[in-house]
């Protein structure tokens, strides 16, 4: 392990090195990659660094308690040595920790994407509540939300909506959303008291960038078409909206949020990078199947991530047996009681793979 921890800390210092140079700083791309990758690679040098300090200290103290003859210095350097073989230790679990290859996606902005399942009306009002769940955690953190495209269903509920998350770390926050949400509850039409079971879909995708992702303009379908819904006469009389199809995968985005087409259009293909890199990723990575269905699955009430049981004020995710009694407060916004636990479980899992643990 050590010795990979030294390439990475040579690593680090040639990247800091070509950084300042004016070659780098003059290519926008290569210098934004190579400081993704000196970002990555900060905290685990820091760490190293300090190991290195505290071996080379616990060394000359361990030193001068064999050589130091008088019983009072030698009981002092005996509990100096006892503080830094505990500093050893510490720092040592954090380096194998910060060993374990990250997501490199972590860091970036999020395109979450909610949709009615199985349900009808019920599972259109769960969708809303979905995204206001979102939108007040993203608020909570300090994170910026903008709508995409949203389908209104009747009655206040959402047939479908698309937002853009932008915070450092929200994919690390967002990504165990991906699935189906299913919801335990009596329905505000239901007259009998009975409780009715609907579900909702999410799917979580990073933020692409250009870099990541080339799209080639002849491979694109670009429509235009009067936005509907909310709007006043612009909705009516202007063909603002915009629906692009890129043409080798089939893949669809459109947006309407806008009421410049321009800003429609750059919004629409904002979401398409986005969907793209998600599938390449996906495919380089064989972690999902490269059809988007296996993310979400088909919004069934049986396929299900995690389940809202609202007479019971129990949330329950089933993917790590976590149950909280504390659905007013998820529901909220307070979606780290959820999050937290899952950032856990992916962090024992990636130790566990990599042999550390």
């Amino acid at each position: 392990m050590f010795e990979n921890l030294e390439a990475v800390s040579v690593r680090f210092e040639e990247l800091e090195s070509a950084l300042a140079t004016t070659e780098i700083a003059c290519d926008p791309q290569r210098s934004m990659a190579m400081m993704r990758e000196r970002a990555g690679m900060e905290e685990t040098v820091v760490a190293y660094r300090t190991w290195r300090a505290t071996v080379d200290e616990l060394q000359s103290a361990e030193q001068m308690m064999r050589e130091e003859s008088d019983a009072d210095m030698r009981a002092m350097v005996r509990e100096e040595v006892a503080i830094l073989t505990e500093q050893r230790a510490t720092v040592e679990a954090q380096l194998r920790e910060l060993m374990v290859p990250r997501d490199p996606r972590d860091d970036r902005n999020v395109v979450l994407e909610v949709r009615a399942g199985t349900g009808g009306e019920e599972a259109a009002l769960f969708a809303a509540d979905l995204l206001r769940m979102y939108s007040r955690y993203a608020e909570l953190r300090g994170w910026k939300i903008e709508e995409i495209s949203m389908s209104d269903a009747s009655q206040g509920g959402v047939k479908e909506v698309a937002v853009l998350v932008r915070g450092h770390g929200a994919y690390s926050r967002f990504k165990h959303e991906s699935g189906t949400h299913r919801v335990q509850r009596v329905p505000t039409t239901e007259s009998q008291g009975r409780i009715h079971t609907s579900a909702c879909t999410v799917a979580v995708l990073p933020e692409a960038e250009e870099v990541d992702i080339s799209i080639n303009t002849i491979d694109l379908r670009i429509d235009t078409y009067r936005a509907s819904g909310a709007g006043g006469q612009h909705v009516n009389r202007t063909d603002s909206a915009v629906r692009i199809t890129h043409l080798p995968t089939g893949t669809v985005v459109q947006c309407q949020d806008e009421r410049s087409q321009h800003k429609n259009k750059d919004r629409a293909m904002m979401l398409l990078r986005a969907k793209l890199f998600a599938a390449e990723t996906e495919r380089q990575h064989s972690e999902l199947s490269a059809d988007r269905k296996a993310q979400v699955g088909s919004g069934d009430r049986s396929e299900r991530i995690r389940t809202y049981n609202f007479p019971q004020n129990r949330v329950t995710d089933h993917r790590i047996g976590l149950t909280l009694y504390a659905l007013d407060q998820v529901m909220a916004g307070e979606l780290d009681h959820v999050v937290e636990p899952l950032q856990t479980a992916e962090r024992a899992a990636r130790l566990l793979a990599a042999g550390v643990v």
